[in-house]
C-alpha cells in the first residue's frame, strides 16, 4: 500500500497543521508532494515554533516535521509573476492541489480554482479553512476549540474551559479533507472530470461532537465539563491507584464487564446491588460507586490487575505518559527514521490504518 499513490502529483499551498497532514497522507502512499512555501517568511511559520529544547538555528522544528515529512520543498514567491508562472507549471500535470486561504486569498494570489482549473480541468482543488471558503475570519486550532464547544466540555467539573493538548479540530478536518480528495479522485476516474472541494474546521468540529451533540439535541442535557469520566456511562473514566502506585482507568460498557469486575476484585456482591444493578444506575450514584470500587482496586498491584482484567476481558488502560507508550513495540513500528540536514530525524506515522489482502 505505501505507494499506492505513486503516480500522483500533489501542490501544497498550504502551511501549519490542518491542511499539511492532508499531503503528508499522500506523501505517505507514495505520492510526490510539492509543498510549496513563501521565501519572504521563511517557509511554514511552524518550521519557527520550536521548543526550548530544539536549536535556534535549525531551519525546521519537531512541530514542522509532524506533517511534512516525505514531501519535497520549493520556496516561490508567488506574488513575483516569474515564479507564479513556475507554480502555474507544476500545476498543469498535477492532480491535486492543497490550499488553506482565508476568503478571497486564492483569488488575490491568482491561484484560485477558477484560475487553475483553466490550466488543468481535471485537478481537484482542495480548499480547507476555518469558518467556510468565503469566510475571511483568521482561524487556528484554539479558536475553533472555543466556538465549537469543545473547550466548554473539556476539564475538571467546575473548572474553567479548557483546550485539548492536540490539535484535534485540525487534525479531524484534515481527515475529512482526505475523505473529500478520495471521492474526488473516484469521481476523476469515472468522469474525467475535476472538483472543487472545501472543508471548514468549524464544520468539522461541529461533526465531531457526536454523542455530546445527542446529549443535548435528543437527551436535552447540557454538556458539561466531568473531567475524563464518561457522562452516559459508568465506571468509565474514573482513575484508579493500584498497591504499586500506578494509575489505572476503566471502560465499563455493559452489565456483564461490571459483574465480572465485581468478580475479579472480589465483590461480587457490589453487582447485585440495587443502586449499581443497570448502567443508569451507577451513573446516577457513581460517586459513592468510585468510593467502593477505590478500596478494593488498591488492594491489586498494577501487574497482576492488568493480567487478569486481559484474562476477564475487562476494559482497562493503564495511565501512560508520552515517553511510555514509545517504548511500546506497536508504538515503535508506528514510527519512521529520516535524515535531513544530516541529522536523523524520527517521526509517527499518520496512516494506522492496515490492508490484511
Amino acid at each position: 500500500m505505501e505507494d499506492i499513490f505513486r503516480d500522483l502529483k500533489v501542490i501544497e499551498l498550504a502551511g501549519v497543521l490542518a491542511g499539511p497532514s492532508v499531503g503528508l497522507f499522500f506523501a505517505e502512499l507514495g505520492a510526490k508532494v510539492i509543498k510549496i512555501e513563501n521565501p519572504k517568511t521563511n517557509g511554514d511559520v511552524t518550521r519557527s515554533w520550536k521548543l526550548k529544547t530544539e536549536d535556534s538555528k535549525d531551519k525546521t522544528s519537531a512541530y514542522f516535521w509532524s506533517v511534512n515529512t516525505g514531501k519535497d520543498f520549493l520556496m516561490l514567491d508567488i506574488t513575483a509573476p516569474s515564479q507564479l508562472q513556475k507554480l502555474y507549471d507544476l500545476v498543469k500535470d498535477a492532480d491535486i492541489v492543497i490550499t488553506n486561504y482565508k476568503g478571497g486569498g486564492e483569488e488575490k494570489l491568482k491561484v484560485d480554482y477558477a484560475t487553475l482549473s483553466q490550466l488543468n480541468p481535471k485537478l481537484i482543488y482542495a480548499s480547507i479553512n476555518g469558518f467556510g471558503y468565503n469566510s475571511h475570519r483568521s482561524a487556528y486550532d484554539l479558536i475553533l476549540q472555543a466556538e465549537s464547544g469543545f473547550m466548554s466540555i473539556n476539564g475538571e467539573v467546575n473548572s474553567q474551559p479548557l483546550k485539548m493538548p492536540i490539535a484535534l479540530i485540525d487534525m479531524v478536518a484534515g481527515h475529512q479533507l482526505k475523505e473529500a480528495i478520495l471521492i474526488a479522485l473516484l469521481k476523476l476516474y469515472k468522469t474525467k472530470k475535476g472538483s472543487h472541494i472545501s472543508v471548514s474546521l468549524f464544520d468539522s468540529a461541529i461533526a465531531s461532537l457526536s454523542n455530546q451533540a445527542t446529549n443535548w439535541l435528543v437527551g436535552k442535557s447540557l454538556p458539561k465539563s466531568l473531567g475524563s469520566i464518561h457522562p452516559n456511562i459508568a465506571p468509565y473514566g474514573e482513575l484508579f491507584e493500584t498497591k504499586d502506585n500506578q494509575l489505572v482507568t476503566f471502560a465499563i460498557g455493559s452489565n456483564s464487564q461490571f459483574k465480572h469486575l465485581c468478580e475479579l476484585i472480589q465483590y461480587a456482591s457490589l453487582a447485585s446491588d440495587p443502586k449499581f444493578a443497570n448502567n443508569q444506575l451507577r451513573v446516577n450514584n457513581r460517586t459513592q460507586l468510585y468510593a467502593l470500587l477505590y478500596d478494593y482496586i488498591k488492594q491489586f498491584n498494577f501487574k497482576n490487575l492488568f493480567d487478569l482484567c486481559l484474562e476477564k476481558e475487562i476494559p482497562i488502560g493503564k495511565i501512560r505518559n508520552i515517553k511510555e507508550v514509545f517504548e511500546l513495540p506497536e508504538a515503535k513500528a508506528m514510527t519512521r527514521k529520516f535524515t535531513f540536514d544530516k541529522k536523523e530525524v524520527t517521526t509517527v506515522n499518520s496512516i494506522a490504518f492496515k490492508f490484511i489482502e
